[in-house]
């Protein structure tokens, strides 16, 4: 089990290693330039080639989307609640406590732990929950919301294409699958060098409340997935996957939205920070308990 669990565990360690140490020995990394060629391409290849030609029941896909619906709302109840109890400002934490990072990190976690299956699995969560943060998330956050944001996000394009082929039953031809997959497979490696760079760079404020709601993050998140994998009868792959990803540090997203809409973002970035390393060092007991 101890070989089996470092086998996931070490590509992930390995390449947010790398982000963070080119970071820090001052080498230049284009985020913005990063961050446009995942979102606008290598992640709407990775959501088509993964969705489109996975041999699965599509009533879990169904089930794993719905699992997302039911895992955001639990979490801002919670969150929401203690933010309040503690009088802490709900749009600067919320999202903190509220979107774990099912992207940079839950996808790889998925796809080594659970393989293919899994992936698709992951994805489906993710592409509800990135749908959820983009718009919603970002209108709590900001104050406002434009209907125009949904047309930013090629993620939904490429769901929908992949979701024809699927519920069509029909092959996808080979030029495409190669194309995408050509594409999609920068997503995971890229997300990961990412994120090492950016806790590279984040300045860190209050260790106190960071420390607090990273704890409140991961335990509430756990807590949400096993509840949820109880309540809908999850088992195998799909139980593990809902269990992982609610069960992650807190979305680099957060932080950025933080300082995009000037709501305490040193803060925040220290709940990301603290919130990573804590799910970091927690990782192994994690996969034991889902594998």
């Amino acid at each position: 089990m101890f070989s089996e669990i470092f086998s996931i565990l070490a590509p992930v360690f390995v390449c947010v290693g790398i982000g963070y140490a080119w970071s820090r020995s001052g080498k230049d990394f284009d985020t913005s330039l990063v961050t446009a060629i995942v979102t606008y391409f290598a992640t709407p290849c990775l959501v088509f080639y993964a969705l489109a030609t996975v041999e699965l029941d599509l009533s879990k896909l169904w089930s794993m989307g719905l699992a997302a619906l039911i895992a955001n709302l639990a979490f801002v109840l919670i969150g929401g609640a203690v933010l309040a109890v503690f009088k802490l400002p709900q749009r600067a934490f919320l999202q903190a406590l509220t979107w774990p990072n099912v992207g940079n990190v839950g996808l790889p976690l998925c796809l080594l732990a659970f393989g293919e299956e899994g992936l698709a699995l992951a994805i489906a969560f993710f592409t509800v929950y990135v749908v959820l943060q983009l718009t919603i998330g970002v209108a709590f956050v900001s104050g406002s919301f434009s209907p125009k944001s949904l047309l930013k996000m090629p993620i939904i394009p490429a769901t929908v294409l992949a979701s024809i082929f699927l519920f069509g039953d029909i092959d996808v031809p080979k030029w495409l699958f190669n194309t995408t997959k050509l594409i999609g497979d920068l997503t995971i490696p890229l997300m990961l060098f990412t994120l090492g760079v950016s806790l590279a760079s984040l300045k860190m404020g209050s260790l106190k409340t960071a420390v607090a709601l990273s704890l409140l993050r991961l335990g509430m998140g756990f807590g949400v997935g096993v509840g949820i994998v109880a309540g809908m009868g999850f088992t195998g792959p799909a139980a593990g996957v809902v269990i992982v990803q609610c069960a992650l540090p807190a979305a680099v997203f957060s932080y950025l939205f933080a300082q995009l809409y000037d709501q305490r973002a040193e803060e925040v970035a220290g709940v990301v920070i603290v919130s990573t390393f804590m799910g970091f060092a927690a990782l192994p007991a994690l996969l034991w308990y889902v594998l």
